[in-house]
């Protein structure tokens, strides 16, 4: 019974203060995350990347102003198991069978 006491007496009071700072995370903190999943989109065909042909003023402006990735890796030619993957979470070579 004392033992059942004691960890009592010390998971309450920690998990009561992990609790209370739960709360000082805000909205603003979490960070927004966009992924664009375009059929055929090569790297320059977005203006940030140096295309003239076509235009794409707000894609230009989310970039911009946030994190760009210049490298990625497809593990398959055509976008339908890269969709997917997105979409289920799992890595390609587990849809077969």
């Amino acid at each position: 019974m004392n033992r059942m006491l004691s960890i009592i007496f010390i998971f309450l009071p920690t998990h009561l203060f992990t609790l209370s700072l739960v709360g000082f995370v805000t909205a603003a903190e979490k960070p927004n995350i966009i992924i664009f999943f375009a059929d055929d989109l090569g790297y320059a065909d977005i203006g940030v990347y140096g295309c003239k042909d076509i235009p794409t003023p707000h894609v230009d402006a989310i970039a911009n102003s946030g994190v760009r990735f210049t490298d990625g890796y497809a593990t398959h030619p055509v976008c339908s198991p890269s969709r997917a993957d997105l979409m289920s979470g799992m890595y390609q070579h587990r849809f077969a069978g």
